[in-house]
């Protein structure tokens, strides 16, 4: 931060983040540079194959690397200097990145002249044939390389000739506001086409252009008022979670999360710890067979093998959206259902649109909707559509809105079980049965706000929804379904406090932080890798502002006059007075942690785990805690295991840790 400008524009990478990339390349180059002499000390003297071409080459290509050499180790020494807002020691960046560029000339031009030596070096020593050929081939990856990372780190917003009027602060003249509306609708036509892009296998209707718009809007408004670049954010977490580390080693261990005060205690815990137990087995059925696979990866391929590529039956009639039989064969081997169970199947999947399924759970006495969560990108865009959706309900005094996305895709089950009668035959079955809703994430928002809709027509129906999207629901909802939704989650997980609020909480806070440390950024990248990996002491870092009063170290920190990108707006500003409606996550909110000290790195990944539970209120997620465990305490196996660790009393050594077991299930089921 601010980011930095070459070439007449602002780019997506600023002027201290050059340290890792130049030393990587600083050392491939000193190593081909001792290759190239040791292989220009082997002939000299005695060039007879070709020998004018090839001492011309070795000796341009000795010179060339050792311009670049010296070029890179510059760049690197210079970027390592400063702060990430105090880019004034790295001022000289511009002058040294424009040299780098100038040595591509010469070194594409001794690459061709390598290519020259090699065609026409026959009969030549194979190994100086080889090495030369070695040399052109890694003259030409680097070229490949640098275009790709330019085409990486390039800002389509990076303003070629910044204007005057942006130095006057918004909302001052009317010039301000005019020129924020106009870089806002560009930043929404630049997200937008990435949308596209990153979508298009998906068909472009109506709906998935409204989407890409609605989304569009969303992400051009969060990241418009700041010169972050990525490295700013990935430092800004890295100081922000070991600043909440040690905020929670220094708590008093005698305080416990605050309970809601419409929660019951005691028995009814464990009653609900089993009712969600069982309820978690079928949210997590809803996911298929990738679910499946993934938990079961030794046992479960040859389970459904048998099932897949069968013919398809008269029996799958009630299925829609899965060609092969893969998913509800998954489903029967997860639930330990019949099929004469099943009253409705569909892995229909659009946006807006969710699979789901009912069965009639004889155990419970329950006809039982769940919820698939997300495993699509028509999953993830719905997930993003979230700005606010009336969503009015009889008896509920007070504004009534909800997530935009997952309202329409509640709306869309409810008029498949009314309108289409599924309830009416699941209860003609089983009329003594009770009506019970579930879902995991995605499906656990949709199962809320379904249950909310229902509940006149189904006064004694339960919703049990694990691992909620946080920013869900208005406060006058999220009471009401207090009565008859249970939520769970589970230790640091990210998506129960995902909200555009908290969102913006963040941002103000890695603000804050990367502002006030005075460590270069690529000290505090490597400290933030090794306390991921290993753990430790959390870093005590000094501040360049520890005189600074406590109330204006509490305020937002943007950068407004950096001549490179300037900031769109403040939080004063008239533009940025329209705040985000708060949104909460619905019902009680059953919250399970950890029992005894937290696991703070990868390596604990394996550890056994022991956990307790208790009722919390909304205010415990208004804020997003960062860890190694934000992603795996959302994962259904991980919240399934600990639900079932809970009422048996047992240790989980399952991996809740892992971030690379969750990247690689999420690349699994979006492929």
């Amino acid at each position: 931060m601010p980011g930095m400008v070459v070439f007449g524009r602002r780019w997506g990478i600023a002027s201290d983040d050059l340290v890792f990339p130049g030393s990587f390349e600083l050392f491939v180059r000193v190593l081909w540079w001792i290759g190239a002499l040791i292989l220009y000390i082997h002939h000299r003297g005695n060039f007879d194959c070709n020998g004018r071409i090839l001492h011309t080459y070795l000796v341009g290509l000795l010179v060339v690397l050792g311009l670049i050499i010296l070029t890179l180790s510059a760049i690197v020494y210079v970027s390592a200097q400063g702060t990430i807002t105090n880019p004034g020691p790295r001022r000289s960046i511009p002058v040294l990145v424009y040299l780098r560029a100038l040595l591509y000339i010469p070194e594409l031009v001794w690459a061709c002249l390598g290519a020259v030596w090699v065609s026409d070096g026959k009969g030549c020593d194979p190994a100086t044939v080889g090495a030369v050929i070695a040399a052109v081939i890694a003259s030409w990856i680097i070229l490949l390389f640098t275009g790709l990372g330019v085409v990486f780190v390039f800002d389509p917003l990076g303003n070629p000739r910044p204007q005057q009027a942006v130095m006057e602060p918004l909302g001052v003249r009317e010039e301000g506001t005019q020129l924020f509306s106009t870089a806002r609708s560009l930043a929404t036509k630049v997200w937008e086409s990435r949308l596209r892009l990153l979508c298009c296998c998906l068909p472009q209707d109506e709906n998935y252009r409204a989407a890409f718009s609605s989304i569009a809007q969303l992400f051009s408004g969060f990241f418009s008022d700041t010169d972050l670049v990525p490295s700013d954010i990935a430092a800004g977490l890295a100081l922000l979670h070991q600043e909440q580390d040690k905020m929670e080693r220094s708590r008093d261990p005698d305080i416990v999360v605050a309970l809601s005060p419409s929660s019951p205690t005691g028995g009814d815990l464990e009653t609900e710890l089993e009712k969600a137990a069982h309820c978690m087995q079928f949210a997590a059925a809803a996911y298929g067979w990738p679910l499946f696979i993934y938990s079961n990866p030794f046992t479960g391929p040859c389970k459904l093998s048998g099932d897949c590529c069968r013919s398809q039956a008269a029996e799958y009639e009630i299925v829609g959206g899965d060609n092969l039989g893969c998913h509800f064969s998954s489903i029967l081997h997860s639930t330990g259902l019949q099929y004469r169970d099943f009253i409705y199947v569909s892995f229909h999947n659009q946006i807006y649109e969710i699979p789901f399924f009912v069965a009639l759970d004889h155990k419970r006495e329950a006809v039982l909707v769940a919820v698939r969560g997300t495993l699509s990108l028509k999953d993830v865009l719905t997930d993003l559509s979230a700005e606010c959706e009336d969503l009015p309900v009889d008896g509920v005094s007070g504004a009534s809105y909800g997530h935009k996305g997952i309202s329409q895709a509640a709306g869309y089950i409810y008029k498949k079980l009314v309108n289409d009668g599924i309830l009416n035959q699941a209860f003609s079955v089983a009329p003594e049965y009770k009506l019970v809703i579930t879902g995991h994430s995605l499906g656990a928002g949709t199962a809320s706000i379904l249950a909310i809709l229902l509940r006149n027509s189904f006064p004694n129906l339960q919703c049990y929804a694990f691992s909620p999207p946080g920013g869900l629901l208005s406060k006058a909802l999220a009471d009401y379904s207090k009565d008859f939704v249970v939520s769970v989650v589970l230790g640091k997980d990210l998506v129960p406090r995902l909200s555009i609020p908290n969102m913006e909480d963040l941002k103000r806070r890695i603000l804050k932080i990367v502002s006030n440390c005075n460590k270069p950024k690529y000290r505090i990248l490597l400290r933030g890798c090794w306390y991921e990996l290993f753990g430790g002491e959390p870093d005590d870092f000094p501040t360049e502002l520890q005189n600074r009063r406590e109330e204006e170290l509490s305020q937002p920190l943007v950068i407004h006059n950096s001549s490179s990108y300037q900031s769109l707006g403040s939080d004063d500003s008239p533009v940025h007075k329209a705040t985000h409606l708060p949104l909460f996550p619905p019902g009680r909110i059953l919250y399970i942690t950890e029992d005894g000290p937290p696991r703070r790195s990868v390596l604990h990944c394996f550890s056994q785990v022991k956990y307790q539970a208790e009722w919390a209120s909304e205010a415990t997620f208004m804020s997003i805690l960062i860890s190694p465990s934000m992603l795996g305490d959302h994962m259904p196996d991980i919240v399934l295991g600990a639900l079932n660790r809970l009422i048996n009393d047992k240790p989980f050594s399952m991996c809740t840790n892992c971030g690379w077991c969750v990247l690689c299930f999420t690349f699994h089921v979006l492929i």
